[in-house]
Order: structure tokens, then sequence, then C-alpha cells
């Protein structure tokens, strides 16, 4: 397996090339006009002469041929430079790792009982195959898949919020804005409920998880249906083997031949689907974030596109490319260690 691990990380660097080679013939549709406003912000730009946007052009290698403009670019990567974001009003970069935070925060709280409890539905389902349960589960599953994650989020609004007052969204009140902003406050982490923990603030602590609660809910119950589905039908599969019917017949209790013999062997495609779960959720849950006014990485995204902010987009989604790739490293590696019987060559 170590042999396996080295292999895959001499790989990295060959993926990430590709990924920033196809980010950049993207970006060279927009021609040297568009890609402009990636240096210099276009309110500054309006006001500039032909001339001295023919010079910035110039300045920036725009007009180069496509070979030298992609070393320089791929140069200003390496160094962090991705240009500037007229959304966040600071280079791409800045804007990038500012809202990221966020992200991994409503990722942590959401992943937790998304994998738990959709696990854990999925093996019951299985175990009480045909039963009133297993019927009730299905039936969770089809509802929670079709419905819309948008729909489901104005729900959560309309009925923790509007009716009851419990859930609201954004991230924090303006009396807990206030005492994050001040100067006796100490960012940590920049993970809002982790630094009221780390500051002994439990307002802040609670302020927080109050404001994640709604996104929380939405995630989980529509990724429950997906995961829940996956894992019954594995365990479904894996309960027909030969071996569980071997361990049965020699008298095992039922609760070690389920949580020994089958469930482990049932969460190879498990931990596929729950992985990358988790990695879309780090990618930014962008329709959930802007719903819920969360200033997260997929917030940031669908306020880029719609205000044709080029290089936030194409910033973001190189970021993106790089989670994914690294993501599904680890959900390989990790085979090996839920499966013994596995071995990465």
């Amino acid at each position: 397996m170590t042999a396996y691990i080295i292999r895959r990380l001499l790989v990295l660097p060959i993926m990430l090339l590709g990924v920033t080679i196809i980010v950049f013939s993207m970006m060279q549709i927009l021609g040297p006009d568009k890609l402009l406003s990636a240096y210099v912000d276009p309110n500054k730009a309006e006001k500039l002469s032909v001339k001295e946007l023919e010079m910035l052009k110039e300045r920036y290698g725009l007009n180069d041929p496509l070979v030298i403009r992609y070393g320089k670019w791929i140069g200003n990567t390496l160094q962090g430079d991705l240009g500037w974001s007229q959304v966040g009003r600071a280079p791409v970069l800045d804007s990038i790792v500012s809202r990221f935070p966020y992200t991994i925060e409503l990722a942590i709280y959401s992943v937790i009982p998304i994998i738990g409890i959709g696990i854990w539905l999925g093996v019951l389902a299985a175990v009480k195959h045909n039963s009133f349960i297993d019927q009730f589960v299905r039936i969770f599953a089809i509802v929670g898949w079709s419905f819309p994650d948008y729909v489901f989020a104005l729900l959560i609004i309309l009925v923790f919020y509007s009716w009851l007052g419990w859930f609201p969204p954004g991230i924090l009140s303006v009396q807990m804005e206030q005492v994050v902003n001040s100067a006796g406050y100490h960012q940590f982490t920049r993970l809002l409920t982790f630094d009221g923990l780390l500051n002994g603030r439990l307002d802040v602590f609670w302020d927080a998880l109050r404001h994640i609660i709604g996104p929380i809910l939405t995630l989980s119950y529509i990724q429950w249906a997906y995961l829940l589905r996956i894992t019954r039908s594995s365990m479904l599969e894996v309960l027909r083997k030969d071996y569980v019917r071997t361990a049965r017949a020699k008298g095992l209790d039922e609760k070690v031949v389920i949580n020994k013999h089958a469930k482990r062997n049932a969460l190879i495609p498990v931990v596929t689907v729950a992985g990358q779960l988790l990695i879309g959720l780090l990618m930014g849950v962008i329709i959930v974030e802007a719903v819920f006014n969360r200033p997260g990485l997929g917030s940031f995204v669908a306020q880029s596109a719609s205000q044709l902010d080029y290089a936030s987009v194409m910033g973001a989604l190189l970021f993106s490319a790089a989670i994914m790739i690294v993501g599904n490293l680890i959900i390989d590696i990790s085979y090996a260690f839920i499966d013994p019987r596995i071995r990465l060559e």
C-alpha cells in the first residue's frame, strides 16, 4: 500500500497541471478585454483611456502568445496570485480564504449527522427488510431525494425562523458580530462556534450554532436520502453472502453478524459516496449558502457568476478541483483500512 500511496502522490502534480490547463483554456475564450478585469478593478478601468488599457494588457501579457501567457499565469498561480476579485474587492485567493472557514464549519457540522444517521438508517432498513421500518425509511428517502434543496431550505426558514423564531439565517446576530469584531476577541480558527468556545464566550457559540442549524437540517435530510439508499442496497447484498449465512449457522449473536461480518464489508461503496458528499460540502453548497445568507465558498461562487467576475469563478474552480483531487486520494487510501482484504497495488 505504501508504494500505491507514493505513486498517487507523484501523480497529483500531473493531475493538478491538467486542471490548470483546462481552467486556463476556459479563460482564454473570454479574450484580453474581459481578462483584464482579473487584474484591474473595473471601476478604475472605466476611467482609463484606450492607450492606457493597451499598456495594461501589455504589462500583464494579455497580448502575448498562448504558451507564454500560460507560463506567466501558472507562475502567478503558484505564488498565490489568482487575480483580483470584484466581489470580494480583494485578491481572489484572499477572498476565498476569508470565506472558506464558513464552508468548513458547515461541512463539519453537516457531515456528522449525514454519515452517522444515513448509515444507521440504511443498515436498519436492510436488517428489517420488507418490514414497516424498511418501508418507512424507503418513503423517507424517496421524499428527501425528490425534494429540491432550495424548497426545503425555504421551508426550514418559514417554520423554524418565521413561525418559531428559532434558527435565523446568516452567521451571527448583530450583537454577536460586534463581540467577534471587538479587540479583545481572538479568532483562532475563524470557525465561529470553535472560536466562541476557545474565547470562553458561550453566548457567541450558541448564537453561531443557532444560525447554522437551518443549513445543517437542509443538507442532512437531502443527503440522508441518498446515503441511506446506497447503504441499504449494499447491506442487503452482503447479507445474502455465504459467509454471513455461515456466521449465523455457527450460532453467532445477530449483532456480531451484522456489525462484524456484514456492516464492515458493506461500507466499501458507502465510503465512496460519503467521501464524495464531504468533498461536495467543502467545495461549497451554493444554493443552501445563498438561501441562508452564509458568506461561504458556495455563495461566493454564486455572486461571482452573477456579476461576471471571471477571476473569482476561475479561482474558485481551481481551488475546488484541488479539493476534489486530494479528497479522492484520501478515499482510495481509506479502503484498505476499512477492509484489510483490499490491497492497493
